[in-house]
């Protein structure tokens, strides 16, 4: 069950190619996002995202390739666009 919508899905390359390197696909961490499962954030963070959905702003979630990569995912307040990105390139 998707809770919002996602936009138009982009990411970069540095994030493309840490997922590939594990064989991991995108599609799995959008798949996790969209379903509220926010990975590592902290109990703030996850809070504000609970807010996020019914107030209407930025979403984020955080997750970690099994090569210990971290990776953002971004979903813009007014839904029109969802980015993938290591934390490094934030």
């Amino acid at each position: 069950m998707v809770l919002f919508k996602l936009g138009m899905i982009v990411a970069t390359p540095g994030a493309l190619l840490a997922l590939h390197s594990v064989g991991q696909c995108p599609a799995h961490v959008l798949q996790r996002h969209a379903n509220a499962d926010w990975g590592e954030l902290d109990g703030h963070d996850k809070r504000a995202n609970e807010a996020a959905l019914r107030d209407g702003e930025r979403i984020l979630s955080k997750y970690t390739t099994t090569q210990g990569i971290a990776l953002y995912v971004i979903t813009e307040a007014d839904r029109s666009q969802t980015t993938i990105l290591r934390t490094d390139e934030y």
